[in-house]
């Protein structure tokens, strides 16, 4: 049986000056960053949209994004394939060890000695949801019986739509909940068959809602955070765009507030404005 044409058909590959002109359009967009050395990366994952408009070469697709004036949807859907949405629940536990052990009980210490029971976390790059709602089994097993006491909010924004859709299902599988203590997961889930389903406690803490950090005038108005976690984003910006954003977050916390990155990424030469805290097996970066 004859394969079907557009899998038997070879994919034009992506000549250079395409790659560098799709490259700096998606840097002007959204400021991640594809070096030289990931023009096979971006070519490979941009492939499938060249299938689902049905266009013939990447010199299509750049011309389309660049003077279709109804492109803004393949925008988005490009946002999807250019990003990573790999996480799972309690991931990195040393930093989560630090957030409920140290930096939220200081941060609720203050609010009450400020007379404020209102805690604001930001899940900067919230992928599918999981550390959004990892957040939220946090604050209520450190909260207790207060909880009903204090205004939580938890605000997650992601710049992949089909992220945010799987987020909003608040739906997982067992391997993305690996890392979950069985306490924890006995509380906070409700099995449905093979899968697991976030309750509804938690859930009505966290707001879900596209952001594209490229965008500064909506990202100045996110203020006034207790602790923000902007975990494995930095890695997609190049330095400039790093330091531009990573000064946006300096500005988007409350004074003595926390900033968690991933554990493999660092402020080195891209911020001297944070005090570096050192935690337990982690780091976190704090707003005097």
């Amino acid at each position: 049986m004859p394969m079907p044409e557009y899998l038997n058909a070879a994919q034009p590959g992506m000549p250079d000056e395409i790659f560098r002109l799709l490259r700096d359009f998606i840097y002007e967009h959204s400021g991640i960053f594809f070096s030289d050395n990931k023009k096979a990366q971006l070519e490979n994952r941009l492939a499938l949209r060249l299938k689902m408009n049905n266009l013939p070469d990447f010199d299509k697709y750049y011309y389309m994004l660049k003077y279709d004036p109804q492109a803004s949807r393949e925008l988005r859907a490009l946002f999807d394939s250019v990003t990573t949405n790999e996480t799972s629940f309690f991931r990195s536990p040393p930093q989560i060890q630090a957030f409920q052990e140290k930096a939220l009980p200081e941060i609720l210490e203050k609010r009450t000695a400020q007379g404020e029971q209102i805690l604001r976390l930001w899940s900067a790059g919230c992928s599918t949801g999981d550390e959004p709602y990892t957040l939220g089994m946090v604050v209520r097993e450190v909260l207790g019986e207060k909880t009903p006491e204090w205004d939580v909010k938890i605000f997650a924004s992601d710049i992949s739509e089909k992220a945010l859709k799987s987020a909003r299902t608040a739906v997982y599988n067992d391997y993305t909940l690996r890392s979950v203590p069985p306490d924890i997961k006995k509380k906070y889930f409700t099995q449905e068959g093979s899968q697991f389903r976030v309750c509804d406690d938690v859930r009505m803490l966290v707001e879900l809602q596209y952001l594209n950090f490229n965008d500064e005038k909506r990202v100045r108005l996110m203020r006034g955070f207790d602790i923000i976690f902007c975990r494995n984003v930095l890695i997609y910006f190049d330095d400039a765009a790093k330091k531009r954003f990573v000064s946006q977050l300096y500005d988007n916390l409350n004074p003595g507030g926390y900033l968690f990155i991933g554990h493999s990424e660092s402020l080195h030469n891209i911020s001297r404005a944070f005090k570096l805290v050192h935690f337990p097996g982690a780091l976190g970066y704090k707003k005097e």
